[in-house]
């Protein structure tokens, strides 16, 4: 897409610090960083958000956002990485893109970047799994039931 950043650095028209590169994407330094070796992990095609990434290149994309999430520790001595992604609501990109943030305990990010809710009771909360379950088709958990 002509105007979307990402696209711009996929065909190297924008600049990026990138990080590495393969067929399924391309992984660059994100300019505003939660911390320094904040990474960003696009895939090549246009498409705004992870439903719209196509089944057959899934398993490419998360292995690469895979190594990177493991790159990222061992190149800057963190503990850990912070994975996530953001469809529609806080994408500031219009492009798929997952973050991978470098993590080390006492860091000062705390949790998510939003503030946590209970549920009322078990019987809400399995009344919420069992209506996103029935969304998921046959793979969806449909009973609410807990599993631990």
């Amino acid at each position: 897409m002509a105007d979307c950043v990402f696209c711009g650095i996929v065909a190297g028209t924008v600049p990026a610090f990138r990080v590495a590169e393969s067929p399924a994407g391309i992984a660059f330094l994100d300019i505003r960083p939660v911390f320094k070796g904040h990474v960003l992990v696009i895939p090549r095609p246009h498409l705004v958000q992870l439903t719209d990434l196509p089944a057959d290149l899934l398993p490419d994309y998360f292995a690469f956002v895979q190594q990177i999430a493991a790159a990222v520790p061992r190149a800057l001595g963190s503990q850990g990485t912070f994975v996530a992604q953001n469809n529609i609501v806080s994408q500031s990109v219009p492009h798929l893109h997952t973050h991978v943030v470098p993590r080390t305990k006492g860091d000062g990010l705390r949790g998510f970047f939003w503030p946590r809710r209970k549920y009322d009771s078990d019987d809400e909360a399995r009344s919420v799994a069992t209506l996103i379950g029935k969304e998921c088709g046959p793979a969806g958990v449909t009973d609410g039931g807990r599993r631990e």
